[in-house]
């Protein structure tokens, strides 16, 4: 194999790689998101400098449906953002990610460093309620559940059209910002980074509001109750078509000096 060669590569193994080339298109993405309240020291504790709390002590925990989504497959992803302030900017920090595919796994880590494991969420809809759950290791970790498209974000009870989706659109549009780590051969960090990106060409197809409850399970290796639940705020129910391009380097930790350590 030629260096040119190599050089072309999307990603590893050379025989066959995890994932091609991007950017990424999902169609028909649904989204179960639950905004709860949660200890204002857990989330200070989460978010890595120089990332800073928003003061409003709101955790989203997410269950996302991909049926459709260009080099990764069909898809059940599910974890935790926190939104936060970088530099005076609000910004969505995800701190914890589970799902049951490889190539979103192996290529969300590599190129924009989510921190995506391996689980098993699900997102269903059981009678009249739309129910998300995540296990990991054997054990159920998370139960959100949510009343099934209680309220229509879209249109009124006449069917009449009362609001554009525009709000939705700004919403998944800001800027999101994972942490990535990746070291080197000798075990030394080789990237240190806050990484940001913002989703494009959003169109929403369907979008509803309704009441909400989260369970979350203390477990070890996936430790989505360190952000305790103290009160369900309600439930965002909605379904879109997306594209996820490449993101940017927001903060360079092994090229910026740390901050001054927090009294």
């Amino acid at each position: 194999m030629k260096t040119r060669e190599i050089l072309q590569l999307s990603s590893m193994p050379p025989a066959s790689p995890s994932y091609p080339t991007g950017p990424y298109r999902f169609i028909d993405r649904e989204y179960l998101i639950i905004a709860y309240q949660s200890d204002p020291q857990a989330i200070r504790e989460a978010l890595p400098e120089p990332l800073e709390p928003d003061g409003s002590n709101t955790v989203l925990f997410e269950f996302i449906r991909m049926p459709d989504s260009a080099g990764f497959g069909s898809y059940t992803e599910s974890g935790l953002v926190i939104p936060a302030l970088y530099r005076g900017e609000h910004v969505n920090f995800t701190a914890q990610m589970y799902l049951d595919d490889e190539p979103p796994i192996a290529g969300g880590r590599e190129i924009w460093g989510f921190p995506k494991k391996h689980g098993q969420p699900k997102l269903d809809v059981v009678h009249d309620t739309l129910t998300g759950t995540l296990d990991y290791a054997g054990v159920q970790v998370a139960v959100g559940t949510m009343g099934y498209k209680h309220q229509h974000l879209l249109y009124d009870v006449a069917g009449r059209k009362q609001c554009s989706s525009v709000s939705i659109v700004e919403k998944m549009g800001k800027t999101q910002v994972n942490l990535k780590l990746i070291p080197h051969v000798d075990g030394k960090p080789a990237i240190a980074q806050l990484v940001a990106y913002e989703l494009a060409d959003i169109t929403v197809k369907g979008a509803w509001s309704g009441p909400a409850r989260l369970h979350l399970v203390p477990h070890v290796n996936a430790p989505v109750a360190d952000l305790p639940v103290l009160k369900a705020l309600g439930g965002l129910h909605f379904i879109a078509d997306l594209t996820l391009p490449y993101g940017r380097v927001l903060h360079d930790y092994l090229a910026e000096p740390p901050a001054p350590t927090r009294g």
